[in-house]
């Protein structure tokens, strides 16, 4: 039997049991947050990204999640500079071309704020600068896509929560809490 480990990854924690990164450096990695023997990250998220990664014994299962060619969908909450409209909404939709080639169409929407816990640190607020809230799904997944799709629509990144991947989501755990469901 499979072990899948749904994780609400903090904003700041490498995804990465490791820090490889410079020697003796202290950056917040998973192994503070998950004490499971043999389970790997299927995918990524940012440093600066939050919410849900999958964590997985199962390397059939690992592949079938991260890889592109399966098409799961994965939906994010973004919080974007400024008040994007249905033209800039329908960019996204139809797909971008980016500097590493075009983006598969998106599913993206306006939603309202949603009930998430606080960020720390907080996103800076600025008066004069208005932002909003849009749900965006895709089905493929390049290094820092959202952002680059946001940012590519004259709307850039804020905060940025994956919220689902496939059938699963972190609908109920706050940030570094997991729970293990079997496959």
């Amino acid at each position: 039997m499979s072990r899948l480990i749904l994780l609400n990854k903090p904003y700041g924690v490498l995804c990465q049991f490791t820090d490889q990164g410079n020697a003796g450096s202290t950056r917040p990695t998973l192994s503070g947050l998950v004490r499971v023997p043999g389970v790997y990250p299927a995918g990524r998220l940012d440093r600066d990204s939050e919410g849900l990664l999958l964590l997985t014994d199962d390397g059939r299962l690992q592949a079938r999640i991260a890889d592109p060619r399966f098409k799961l969908p994965k939906t994010y909450l973004v919080q974007v500079e400024g008040e994007p409209d249905e033209a800039s909404l329908d960019k996204l939709r139809r797909g971008l071309v980016l500097n590493d080639g075009p983006t598969r169409p998106a599913e993206a929407r306006r939603i309202a704020e949603p009930a998430l816990w606080p960020r720390d640190p907080p996103v800076r607020y600025r008066k004069n600068v208005p932002d909003c809230w849009i749900e965006l799904t895709l089905r493929e997944g390049r290094n820092r896509q959202v952002r680059r799709m946001t940012a590519a629509i004259g709307h850039p990144t804020l905060r940025l929560v994956r919220w689902r991947i496939g059938e699963w989501s972190i609908d109920g755990l706050a940030p570094g809490e997991w729970r293990e469901i079997r496959v």
